[in-house]
């Protein structure tokens, strides 16, 4: 079995037990409950996989998180092991899984080494569509023309569009100039790389990402993208000089557009998340009696497939997954 396949199988588990784990703390008003539930289980799956692993896009640097830090080594790590790249995010959106509303997952992708960008924790302009309207779209264009190319793409007219921004007082601006362009905008609160998925699946209602987000999610969202035959373009916006220099210093460049193949040029390439709480593209863990209902989706670049799977988990460690 080649890599990736053997990564699928396995790399949609480690999902569904951070998100089983997050969602047990999820609506109790404390962001680093959550994240700290959601980063122990996943360290915990990740350690029992034949895999030679490096976090690359983590928690944080070594002194400022305690597990799953930039350069953490995961796995077995036995002598025919995989050696692999990872970027996580055990909680995209912390806070709204605190508050127990939509759109909170958890999130990874690995790849072969060096298929990652090794993103530092600052900010990233991001422009985002799916496959009709990948090669078609530009962040260096005015926002009009961009999304006049992703109406073309799709053969709708622009008041059908609907953009997902960040709620943040930053995009002021940019939500004026969407909706002056005609299309609608769809606020959110947390989790563009969802958001990212959604613009790139038919029928969630979501045609684009605009706006500045982290840095660290948009190589994760060019994982999926790449899988979808989405498109991302990037470009970094780092907060103070510090953060430039650490940019620099790792070799990136202020002010170039950073495209899908750039973020996560791996050949070998898979994604997984899966719900926390219910959202547009991912239903939330669901507790029973006797255990828990899970909502994935997992993909492999090379393969060419996505599996959307919801899975029962029993209390005896079992699961029980039905492919839809």
């Amino acid at each position: 079995m080649d890599m990736e396949r053997a990564l699928v199988l396995d790399t949609v588990r480690v999902t569904e037990q951070a998100a089983i784990a997050a969602s047990r703390v999820a609506g109790k008003g404390d962001p680093e409950l959550v994240d700290q539930a959601g980063t122990e289980a996943m360290r915990r799956v990740l350690n029992e996989l034949d895999i030679d692993g490096e976090v690359v896009i983590g928690e944080g640097e070594r002194d400022e998180a305690p597990m799953l830090f930039i350069g953490e080594r995961v796995g077995q790590a036995k002598p025919d092991s995989w050696p692999v790249d990872i970027a996580v995010d055990p909680v995209e959106g912390t806070g709204i899984a605190a508050r127990n509303v939509q759109n909170a997952v958890t999130v990874i992708a690995l790849s072969e080494k060096g298929g990652l960008f090794k993103a530092p924790d600052t900010y990233m302009e991001k422009l985002i569509v799916g496959p009709t309207a990948a090669g078609q779209i530009d962040l260096t264009w005015p926002v009009a023309e961009n999304l006049r190319a992703i109406a073309k793409s799709l053969d709708r007219a622009l008041e059908d569009l609907s953009i997902v921004i960040l709620d943040r007082p930053r995009h002021a601006a940019l939500i004026e100039q969407v909706r002056e362009a005609g299309a609608r905008v769809k606020l959110i609160g947390d989790g563009d790389v969802i958001a990212a998925l959604a613009a790139a699946i038919r029928g969630t209602g979501v045609h684009g990402v605009m706006g500045i987000g982290g840095a660290p999610e948009g190589v994760l969202a060019a994982a999926a993208l790449k899988c979808l035959g989405g498109e991302i373009q990037g470009r970094f916006a780092p907060r103070n000089a510090s953060e430039r220099a650490r940019l620099e210093a790792m070799g990136a460049a202020v002010g170039t557009v950073y495209r899908t193949q750039e973020l996560a040029p791996g050949e070998h390439l898979v994604f997984s998340a899966t719900g926390i709480t219910n959202g547009d593209l991912l239903q939330g863990v669901r507790f029973f009696k006797n255990g828990a209902r899970t909502h994935s989706i997992t993909m492999g670049y090379r393969s060419r497939v996505v599996r959307l799977s919801d899975t029962i988990h029993l209390l005896d460690g079992s699961r029980v997954g039905i492919q839809i």
